[in-house]
């Protein structure tokens, strides 16, 4: 069930990532932003001392690091 939690935040997550940036998107790179940007989120907040729990807390994280690697992604490809 854990893993299906984790899924569902990272496909939240990607899906507002995708609207933040105006990127376009399917439904699979929406959950691989998400998910990847679950663990640079988690890394971000903890360089800055910060943590998150609970559902709105995870999905917090994970948005700010899905936004973080989809800002990176557009200025690697010219688009920032």
């Amino acid at each position: 069930m854990n893993i299906l939690f984790f899924l569902l935040i990272g496909l939240l997550a990607g899906f507002i990532a995708e609207k933040v940036t105006s990127a376009s998107m399917g439904l699979l790179a929406n959950l691989i932003v998400g998910v990847l940007g679950a663990f640079i989120g988690g890394f971000l907040f903890g360089l800055l001392g910060l943590s998150a729990s609970g559902l709105i807390g995870s999905l917090i994280t994970a948005t700010v690091g899905a936004v973080v690697l989809l800002v990176i992604i557009g200025l690697v490809k010219g688009k920032g």
